[in-house]
């Protein structure tokens, strides 16, 4: 109720939510439930303004989603955005506070056409990852220098062109293995298998680096293959996945011993030049001698500290140390003793002057207080009235008469006057008016 006064308003107190802190805890609550997920829909709206950022719609027959494509994230973009092209994107949904309106912030985008092979990429690595082939404790290092260096790789491509100019450069007597495979298209994923099974059987090779250029899914399809994970992850020889791009990644590169984001990184990754080794030998060396220097140079300082404290150990110098510290304490005790009694006569000097000022200001306070209560009391003396020509009657029980009912014929009463008081006798009822007859014994 809310009524009128006295009423109790029984109703809930109620929440008034700002604007900006409403659109906050939406944009929280739709982060923290939904987060990150896969969109499927037909872009329409596209917009792409001088700062790189793609904005567009995602729409479907019934609703439609607003996103959002950031420079940054764009890397190693392939496909041509346009609208009406049917497209899944994965990103996080949030809101844009300034407008007010939900979207998904996209990460990566592909052709909706590209599912089913997503599909088969997941279900294969689960497994996998289910079997432990990609636990990090059957991961097998790799040598410090690999001299004898196996590669499967298409003989035509581009990157067994990239592989040898790296080694040749840095390490230019590195010995090569090509065990040749097709990278792409039908059949390839059982060359490439058998290409590492073929190398293993071999033997005295340091390393396997097993890759190719990028290119789409399907290019890369074939080292999404079981075959060829099982072939990776049954090889005795550490194994490097060299597939595509940087941001390509594919099964094979969760079963290797190590993932490079490119042929030519798998290379510098197996060898080191030799400038680089001689130089960390060199390093090595000047670490070494100074970690020599450093420890015959603490050695001796710590004899000379032993000779130092067997000398002041002798007891004649100790007798002498010891009486020039008794001496200082004395003195700095006698002067510690002046000290504080100065301080604490100084001290009572002040309590003295502070006490007596303190005294004379409660003696006058009290005076004036004094002063003002007699005042006060003299206005408030009912005697001084009289001397204004009013006077006082009391009954026999010394009660102040105020009414002329109060009294009854005969009473003796009491008037007191400014000087003197005298008695006297109620002669009439009230209604003729009280007459009083003077006593005998008055007084004034």
């Amino acid at each position: 109720m809310n009524g009128g006064a006295g009423e109790v308003d029984l109703a809930p107190a109620r929440k008034v939510y700002g604007v900006a802190e409403l659109t906050r805890r939406i944009k929280d609550l739709l982060e923290e439930d939904i987060g990150e997920v896969w969109v499927e829909g037909e872009v329409s709206n596209l917009r792409q303004p001088a700062s790189g950022h793609l904005y567009f719609t995602l729409k479907d027959e019934t609703a439609q989603l607003a996103a959002v494509w950031f420079r940054g994230d764009q890397r190693g973009r392939r496909l041509a955005l346009r609208d009406g092209l049917q497209v899944r994107v994965f990103g996080r949904v949030t809101v844009y506070e300034r407008g007010g309106n939900y979207q998904i912030v996209v990460r990566r985008l592909e052709e909706a056409g590209r599912g089913a092979l997503q599909a088969r990429f997941e279900a294969l690595k689960a497994k996998l990852q289910q079997e432990g082939l990609f636990d990090p404790s059957r991961k097998k290092p790799l040598p410090l220098l690999a001299r004898h260096i196996g590669v499967v790789t298409s003989p035509s491509g581009a990157a067994i062109r990239d592989i040898l100019n790296v080694l040749w450069r840095r390490f230019p007597n590195v010995h090569v293995l090509l065990a040749p495979a097709r990278v792409q298209g039908e059949g390839a994923a059982e060359e490439i298998a058998a290409a590492i099974d073929l190398l293993n059987a071999r033997g005295g090779l340091d390393v396997l680096i097993v890759g190719r250029g990028g290119g789409s899914l399907e290019d890369l399809w074939c080292f999404n293959e079981e075959a060829v994970a099982r072939a990776v992850a049954r090889s005795r020889i550490p194994v490097i996945s060299a597939v595509g791009h940087e941001i390509d990644f594919t099964i094979s590169d969760f079963v290797a011993d190590l993932r490079a984001p490119t042929p030519s990184a798998a290379a510098e990754l197996v060898v080191r030049s030799k400038e680089e080794l001689t130089e960390k030998l060199a390093q090595t060396g000047r670490r070494l001698g100074r970690a020599l220097r450093e420890t015959a140079l603490v050695r001796r300082n710590r004899l000379l500290a032993l000779a130092r404290r067997l000398a002041a150990l002798a007891p004649t110098r100790t007798v002498a140390r010891w009486r020039e510290r008794l001496n200082a304490l004395g003195y700095r005790l006698g002067r510690q003793t002046e000290g504080r009694l100065r301080q604490a006569q100084q001290r009572v000097d002040e309590l003295g002057l502070r006490l007596a000022h303190r005294l004379e200001l409660r003696v006058r306070g009290l005076r004036e207080t004094a002063a003002r209560l007699e005042t006060q009391l003299r206005a408030l003396d009912p005697l001084a009235v009289l001397s204004r020509g009013y006077s006082l009657t009391s009954d026999e029980q010394g009660r102040i008469l105020r009414r002329a009912a109060d009294v009854t014929p005969g009473q003796r009463v009491r008037t007191r006057l400014a000087e003197g008081a005298f008695e006297s006798q109620v002669l009439g009822g009230p209604e003729h008016g009280n007459e009083a007859k003077r006593g005998q014994n008055g007084r004034g």
